[in-house]
């Protein structure tokens, strides 16, 4: 988001979607979880901020425009359900995060039907847009959605990918137990992922992914 502050709205608009995905996400999860029996009963499934916002992924969003919620400890969610169960746990919040960012274009489109360009979610995240301040906002928090979402879809801990990826495999072995040790045990993808939001200086090395996909996505939505 620091590279946005030359854009006061796209800054606020980024903010609000970081913050909304955070809900968002929280909601997704317990929702999902309660569904699939996973929760108790008479636990509440409204976010907690003590428990939804890691503070290191608070400062990627700042740093880098795009962040992440607080881990879901692969070993509270129970196989003995079936894997797929559990799996939905932590595919609910990405998946939830990024419906709500397809609604939000969708309704941008509408709005400001020739105001979507040939832009990178890279080039919102860092403030390099214009426009009227509407268009601006509204777009800001549909690609920060759509950022959110696309990060923690990968596999690397504490993103909700890993959970994903740990579940996929049936018993995991002594590579993905190194992984894990490494990776979410030692916090070394908080590091990485960190590390990639700091450098380089210019556009963060985090951002080619969301570029990647995101990119294509924002194509569709304006041809």
């Amino acid at each position: 988001m620091l590279f946005a502050l030359a854009q006061p709205v796209v800054f606020v608009g980024l903010l609000v979607a970081f913050l909304l995905a955070l809900v968002v996400r929280a909601y997704a999860i317990r929702i999902s979880a309660r569904a699939l029996g996973l929760l108790p009963r008479g636990e509440s499934v409204t976010p907690r901020p003590r428990e939804d916002i890691d503070p290191f992924g608070a400062v990627a969003a700042a740093v880098g425009g795009v962040g992440w919620g607080k881990a879901i400890d692969i070993d509270e969610v129970p196989r003995f359900r079936g894997r797929g169960r559990a799996a939905w746990v932590f595919a609910a919040g990405p998946l939830a995060t990024l419906i709500l960012s397809q609604l939000l274009l969708l309704v941008f489109r509408l709005v400001y039907p020739f105001a979507l360009g040939p832009i990178s979610p890279s080039s919102v995240l860092t403030g390099a847009i214009s426009g009227e301040y509407g268009a601006q906002f509204l777009l800001a928090v549909a690609v920060g959605l759509l950022a959110f979402g696309l990060l923690a879809l990968i596999p690397v801990p504490p993103l909700d990918g890993f959970g994903l990826l740990w579940l996929a495999v049936r018993r995991p072995g002594r590579g993905m137990l190194g992984y894990r040790l490494w990776f979410e045990d030692k916090n070394l993808g908080v590091v990485v992922l960190l590390a990639c939001c700091f450098f380089p200086l210019g556009a963060p090395f985090l951002l080619i992914p969301i570029d990647l996909v995101g990119g294509l996505v924002l194509r569709a939505w304006s041809s």
